[in-house]
């Protein structure tokens, strides 16, 4: 197996194998330079970085399915594995990549180790946020009667990667888990996940990533700020259910040890 090339090779192996690590390696690719197999209409040889106004060619792949998707690549050796003949390839940012390329399938690494497809959706959620998957806020315009309850098919995967997550977040106090029904409409029971804490923004972005590819197959998940006090949803969740995710004293201390160090 090759070993990785740089520091976004390690970043990819491990979302690749760790759900938790992927809002790392999302927030890592928007700020790296990528490779593509293509031509521009400057002069020269060789690894060459686009300049503003410079027209770009990029080469295209069709998958087994017929459906054609664009090659990218971390790391010129990367590219390299990938091609049977020698071509001429491009850097540029992989912000701007993913802004000229916007509406199609991509493929990160072909022919290595680890790589992934990112659709459409996905990209336009990079590009948006900095995550893969933009949530959808929802506004209650008038009160609701819900049935809240724990689901019978508990989420164990979704739960672990969130633990494993918001451990990273000193922010994020605790976390609750329910199922929630509207049974005055027709939409599916769907899970909820009740944060704990303050400045929760960046914890919920990368959280949300995380859900999306961790939940059951089919599951809808909202996500929601919980305040103690409040009546509903919160009120539910501080008396009847226990945190999957507890940030603990020793975890604190570590915090604040670690953000003193320079």
């Amino acid at each position: 197996m090759h070993e990785p090339s740089n520091d976004i090779e390690r970043k990819l192996m491990l979302a690749a194998e760790e759900p938790a690590s992927r809002p790392e390696f999302y927030t890592a690719i928007m700020a790296s330079e990528i490779f593509v197999i293509g031509l521009t209409d400057s002069d020269g040889e060789g690894v060459k970085t686009i300049t503003p106004g410079a027209k770009l060619s990029i080469m295209n792949w069709e998958k087994d399915d017929g459906v054609p998707v664009i090659p990218f690549f971390t790391s010129l050796e990367a590219l390299q594995r990938s091609l049977k003949e020698e071509s001429k390839f491009v850097a540029l940012p992989a912000r701007n990549f993913f802004e000229l390329t916007l509406g199609s399938f991509l493929v990160l690494n072909p022919g290595s180790p680890y790589g992934k497809e990112f659709s459409p959706n996905e990209i336009q959620a990079l590009l948006e946020t900095g995550m893969n998957n933009a949530p959808q806020p929802r506004i209650v315009q008038e009160e609701e009667e819900v049935l809240l309850g724990q689901p019978a098919n508990y989420p164990s995967e979704m739960v672990s990667a969130l633990s494993t997550l918001l451990a990273k977040h000193p922010t994020v106090k605790a976390a609750y888990l329910c199922l929630m029904h509207h049974p005055s409409s027709a939409e599916k029971p769907s899970l909820v996940i009740g944060f704990e804490g303050a400045d929760l923004a960046e914890a919920m972005k990368e959280a949300g990533s995380v859900a999306a590819d961790t939940a059951p197959q089919g599951e809808l998940v909202d996500f929601t700020v919980l305040t103690r006090g409040e009546p509903g949803i919160s009120d539910y969740m501080f008396k009847s259910v226990k945190p999957f995710y507890e940030r603990t004293w020793g975890a604190k201390l570590r915090s604040i040890f670690n953000s003193g160090r320079t």
